[in-house]
């Protein structure tokens, strides 16, 4: 038999999107009902990178005072563009008064998810969404299985997909789950997981003849580090020795800490934003409407944004009957999207080393960091942007 589930919202997909989404319509008084198809071992044990901005940061201090971002969480001030030998650091309260915040997307997970359900919501892990329907009517559905293989089917006044890359409410809103603008960069990060002290106390974003590495954190015992690399790179066919050497040309003029890889991947580049972000009573947020690289740290942050516009709309939707927010929802959505794709292929093209790079490109690449660094209207249109631009209203 089907279960038939009636709810005002059907969100597909538990990640960060979906959950304050849930918590910010609750806020509002509109049921919600959450599906994913991890269990929650699964979600909270997907280590993911986390650079979250000030306003992400304010947000989920507000939704959960207990938020151990305050404590498990390491607050940067400021980040270091090294090149040619040299570190130049990016001070971000001198700049712009804001700061970001290192804190694992995993962990912020933990907390959403315990918030959530320790407030009621009806929250389905296992549930796997197969196809969307009806979306141009006031009842679309979402249809699906559960974790035993059951048949259900959600009735809902709206639905939201916050499904990640391969969403399956893409198709219902944009008519193909691959619709939309993409790019794919010709370079990857190989990353690396180790045991061992911090090498800095902020990232340091390197750029070298030898290709770009970033510098990062993860906690006071475990680091991560990524070099520039092909695409198609075995992640198994260095070894450690090799991966510390790689690393340690890469920056030059800082002495890494090193210590036991326990982890090791290859992350392709691919920027993408889908053509359709709303239709009918459907809509998009996060990875299921856009991805950008990791370079600029602007993923998580920028589902949040969305979801903060979505929750407005679907509140005057839902509760006054006004329709004016959800129908200028993927345009007022889209102007921070595109910013904030510009701002990570900037970060992309002025940090790495395409392949075919002449000297031409690597003398100009020089003067485009030192224009940053050496300005002051340059070191401020950085940190802005990654500390993260206003939420428009």
């Amino acid at each position: 038999m089907t279960t038939r589930i009636r709810t005002r919202v059907a969100i597909v997909g538990a990640g960060p999107a979906g959950l304050i989404l849930s918590h910010l319509l609750a806020d509002a008084g509109i049921e919600s009902v959450v599906i994913d198809q991890r269990s929650r071992a699964e979600i909270e044990t997907t280590i993911r990178a986390g650079i979250l901005e000030q306003g992400t940061v304010d947000l989920l201090t507000a939704i959960d005072p207990g938020t151990r971002v305050h404590t498990v969480g390491q607050r940067h001030d400021g980040i270091e563009l090294r090149f040619q030998g040299e570190g130049h650091r990016i001070d971000f309260p001198g700049l712009v008064g804001r700061s970001v915040w290192l804190y694992p997307q995993h962990e912020a997970l933990k907390d959403l998810l315990a918030l959530r359900l320790s407030q009621g919501q009806d929250l389905r892990f296992g549930a796997t969404a197969v196809r969307v329907e009806g979306v141009d009517t006031a009842t679309p559905q979402v249809s699906g299985t559960d974790a035993d293989g059951a048949e259900f089917v959600i009735d809902a006044e709206f639905v939201v997909g916050a499904d990640g890359s391969r969403s399956v409410v893409r198709q219902a809103v944009a008519g193909s789950s691959r619709d939309g603008h993409f790019r794919e960069y010709p370079f990857a990060w190989f990353g690396i997981l180790c045991e061992a002290p911090p090498s800095a106390h902020e990232l340091i974003y390197s750029n070298s003849d030898d290709g770009f590495a970033l510098i990062s954190q993860r906690s006071p015992e475990v680091q991560r580090m990524y070099f520039q690399c092909d695409p198609d790179a075995d992640p198994n066919a260095l070894s450690e020795a090799e991966i510390w050497e790689t690393l340690q040309r890469r920056v030059p003029g800082t002495t890494l800490t090193e210590g036991r890889i326990f982890q090791r991947d290859v992350l392709r580049f691919r920027s993408f934003v889908a053509h359709e972000l709303r239709h009918g009573r459907a809509a998009l947020v996060g990875d299921a409407a856009h991805t950008v690289p990791p370079t600029g740290a602007k993923g998580m942050n920028l589902a949040v944004a969305d979801v903060i516009i979505l929750a407005r709309a679907l509140e005057a939707l839902l509760v006054r009957n006004d329709e004016r927010l959800i129908d200028a929802y993927a345009e007022t959505a889209l102007r921070r999207i595109w910013k904030a794709q510009h701002f990570s292929w900037w970060m992309t093209s002025m940090l790495h080393v395409a392949p075919g790079t002449s000297d031409f490109d690597r003398l100009r690449q020089i003067g485009e960091l030192r224009s940053v660094v050496e300005s002051e209207a340059g070191r401020t249109f950085l940190a802005e942007a990654y500390t993260g631009w206003p939420v428009e209203s």
